[in-house]
């Protein structure tokens, strides 16, 4: 169980010269709504019942947006570590207008008695606290990383394998791989600006999303993947191999492409968070609809990925674009990689990067497997996810497998 959220209107008086809510008033914001969380369930005198008081001994906040008068934010308490002495508190603060985060804090509290000394947190106090610990696995929960918090969908037990998904998706894109593959566990995020994960409004990069997800591998326990990228997620899936090489141990390039952007293409993605800004993402999702999917797809599918296209937050249309934008070139990498199990993906009738650029991107790798999927366009797991998944489990059987021995 997670602890209702608490709204707090701000007022002039919270705020500096500027109009923005300031620190110290934020500061006493985020204690109120520790507070409000104890009212609302065993009431504020629950420490003082058991004998103990909360002790700050940490606290961080991340300011990641302005707050102006007159703003309603909402404030959600998580618990994230309940240890014996202490546990580990994360506050998220949304604007309830438009959900747009303003800002986070985690702050680590231990339990002391009236000496000062550290104490065994108490029964009653444990009680509640566990009714608003974060699940650890086994379902869709979201993973406090660098700031914010990435959604994940967590299915099954084995060695993981990471799939990260295309612009301007989410997770979502993978519904049929989760929890798909026997003797594997499935980690489908949502990266940052993105489905349900938080879309701060700040830049974004191939370093950002590459880093969030090592630091989601961390939070979670997993030492090392699989990793499998489609479109930009292929661009990140590059750009982890760059900063993160030894947490692979296995390569899967979906419908994507190594080239950096050229000249033309940066101007396309400038045009395109112009049409962001102007239009929103119900604009973007309908210049884009017709290029995603092979002419022979459904009605039904071509609204679902419309619907997911037009949830993206601006924010995070934005800091893709520029992240796809300003990338590295990869193709440097590729003769690099035959130490790794690498299989390429692509829709035969993928109109973004069709075949011929896929067997580009295989060509170098050495090793590497090409696999072209008739009857998808761009989005291959979604189009024909039993094709899709036949020849992923016939690749994750090869990774798997021990190493010959003669």
């Amino acid at each position: 169980m997670t602890q209702a959220p608490v709204v707090f209107t701000v007022f002039p008086g919270d705020c500096d010269t500027f109009g923005h809510l300031n620190q110290a008033a934020f500061l006493a914001y985020f204690e109120r709504a520790r507070w409000a969380m104890l009212a609302e369930g065993p009431g504020i005198g629950l420490f003082e019942r058991e004998g103990v008081w909360p002790a700050v001994r940490r606290a961080t906040i991340d300011y990641q947006a302005p707050a102006y008068p007159g703003h309603s934010l909402r404030f959600q308490q998580i618990v994230t570590r309940l240890g014996r002495t202490s546990f580990t508190m994360r506050q998220i603060a949304r604007r309830v207008s438009d959900d747009v985060l303003i800002a986070t804090a985690e702050s680590v509290f231990v339990c002391v008695d009236r000496t000062g000394a550290a104490v065994p947190v108490p029964a009653g106090v444990r009680a509640f606290l566990l009714g608003s610990l974060r699940p650890e696995a086994g379902a869709a929960h979201r993973v406090p990383v660098h700031g914010v918090e990435l959604a994940l969908d967590d299915q099954g037990t084995g060695p993981a394998v990471l799939f990260v998904h295309g612009y301007p998706l989410d997770g979502t894109l993978w519904r049929h791989q989760a929890g798909a593959f026997p003797g594997w566990r499935t980690l489908i995020p949502d990266l940052r600006g993105f489905g349900r994960s938080d879309a701060p409004d700040l830049g974004y990069s191939m370093a950002t999303y590459a880093d969030d997800l090592a630091g989601l591998l961390d939070a979670i326990g997993v030492d090392d993947v699989v990793l499998v990228g489609l479109s930009m997620g292929g661009y990140v899936a590059f750009e982890f191999l760059r900063r993160h090489r030894p947490r692979v141990r296995g390569l899967v390039l979906v419908d994507t492409r190594a080239q950096a952007d050229s000249t033309e293409g940066r101007k396309g993605r400038e045009m395109a968070m112009a049409d962001a800004r102007d239009g929103g993402a119900l604009f973007i999702a309908d210049q884009m609809l017709p290029r995603l999917l092979a002419p022979s797809a459904p009605d039904p599918l071509r609204e679902t990925v419309r619907g997911m296209m037009a949830a993206a937050p601006v924010p995070g249309l934005l800091g893709a674009l520029a992240a796809m934008r300003d990338r590295p070139d990869s193709t440097g990498m590729l003769p690099t990689l035959g130490e790794l199990p690498t299989l390429v993906v692509v829709g035969a009738e993928d109109a973004l990067t069709p075949p011929v650029d896929a067997r580009a991107l295989a060509k170098p790798i050495p090793g590497a497997r090409l696999v072209e999927i008739p009857g998808a366009g761009h989005l291959s797991p979604l189009e024909q996810p039993e094709a899709f998944n036949r020849h992923l489990q016939e690749f994750l059987d090869r990774v798997q497998a021990p190493p010959a021995t003669g």
